[in-house]
């Protein structure tokens, strides 16, 4: 049996792939290690076991298309298309990096590649995105936009009025709700009465979608299906990825409120390792392909951190420095 794949995604944009979620994953390991080292700091919310919900929304959109992200953001700007390099230079507080090195883990915009930037606040992206949609229709200009979100935002007030108001104007918007079971120590379960978050768009009438978010050919085709129906001028949708962190809510985190059986449950149901031999499976490559592809995300991750730890650290007189526009 065939792998069903969207059509645009081609054999050569799996491999793209294979090697963008080890990057994701590489990435927030490596940024675990030197946040342990003292080297970076500040806070960080890591999201390995995540990589095929970023890396499937993503693998449908266009250049032109926009993306807002979360506190837990760092796959979702490398699967928009950011540089490892800039990433890894604003998380050592570098002037290479996206933000001069002043942003850190929780504010990486970039502009160019329609990442509309990560937020610090909690269902801080659904007003942004939703705005981002609106200036889309009302101009004309195509693009639309996937509004990432946690199990937790869902019970702010600003995921009802955003989304209300996407399906009020039909905007050409995506809500991704990545669905990692807990909101900082509070089990989904506990904080949501009812089975699924994507149950919620029925109050707005729109379609709501839940999928197996460690399984990236399952997203694809969950947003394939999302994206042509904002594209088509029919309005905003859901997306629930239920899939788990694998580290805790942030570097302050025990993880104390869950049990050692629950991890390796999860573990089990590794996004990287279900892709990959689902790949070897269907021909798509081989096992010494895949491995070679790791070998070239691990080397592309050392790189970046070499790249951070020679760049230049901000001069205080830049202090000041893009607070206000010119």
């Amino acid at each position: 049996m065939n792998l069903q794949v969207p059509e645009k995604v081609t054999d050569e944009k799996l491999l793209e792939l294979y090697e963008q979620m080890w990057l994701i994953r590489l990435f927030d390991e490596k940024v675990d290690e030197f946040f342990a080292k003292g080297k970076i700091h500040g806070t960080t919310h890591l999201a390995v076991g995540q990589e095929a919900s970023a890396a499937g929304v993503c693998a449908l959109l266009d250049d032109t298309d926009k993306i807002t992200s979360t506190h837990r953001g760092h796959g979702h700007c490398i699967a928009k298309g950011a540089d490892v390099n800039n990433m890894m230079a604003e998380l050592f507080g570098r002037t290479t990096g996206y933000c001069k090195g002043k942003g850190g883990s929780m504010h990486i915009a970039d502009l160019e590649k329609g990442n509309l930037g990560a937020n610090g606040i909690v269902g801080g992206g659904f007003a942004i995105a939703t705005g981002a949609a609106l200036t889309s229709k009302m101009r004309n200009e195509g693009y639309i936009v996937a509004c990432f979100f946690g199990d937790g935002a869902s019970n702010e007030g600003s995921f009802h009025e955003a989304i209300n108001l996407a399906s009020v104007w039909q905007l050409p918007v995506v809500f991704v709700c990545e669905n990692n079971q807990y909101g900082m120590s509070g089990s989904v379960n506990d904080m949501t009465n009812i089975k699924n978050i994507a149950d919620r768009a029925a109050s707005y009438g729109i379609p709501g979608t839940v999928v197996d978010g460690n399984n990236i050919f399952d997203v694809m085709n969950a947003m394939e299906e999302a994206a042509d129906f904002a594209r088509n001028g029919n309005g905003p949708s859901i997306i629930e990825c239920k899939t788990y962190r694998w580290k805790g809510h942030s570097k302050s985190d025990a993880k104390k409120y869950r049990t050692r059986d629950e991890e390796q449950e999860w573990r089990a149901k590794d996004p990287i390792k279900r892709m990959r031999d689902n790949m070897i499976e269907h021909g798509i490559f081989t096992e010494e392909d895949a491995e070679r592809i790791k070998k070239e995300a691990v080397q592309k991750i050392e790189d970046s951190v070499e790249f951070a730890l020679n760049s230049p650290e901000p001069d205080v007189s830049t202090l000041l420095e893009d607070v206000y526009a010119e």
